[in-house]
């Protein structure tokens, strides 16, 4: 399993993500203590991005990425 970035991201950038990366939660094991918060499967096949509920992390695929057994 993969998870989101393992520091703390500005909230107006974009985390690219690849197929490889599915399924997406949020917060990622490596996020710092100060940025926990409960944590959640991002749905980012169905329209190619999503954004936390939480923490309001933008997450995008990566143009031309190829999602499998979605």
């Amino acid at each position: 399993m993969s998870s989101a970035p393992t520091s703390a991201v500005p909230k107006d950038e974009t985390i690219f993500v690849e197929a490889k990366d599915l399924p997406l939660y949020c917060p990622g094991p490596k996020a710092p203590l100060w940025s926990m918060h409960p944590r959640i499967y991002i749905e980012v096949v169905k329209t190619g991005k999503a954004v936390c509920q939480y923490c309001g992390a933008s997450y995008q695929l990566k143009e031309g990425e190829k999602v499998h057994g979605h």
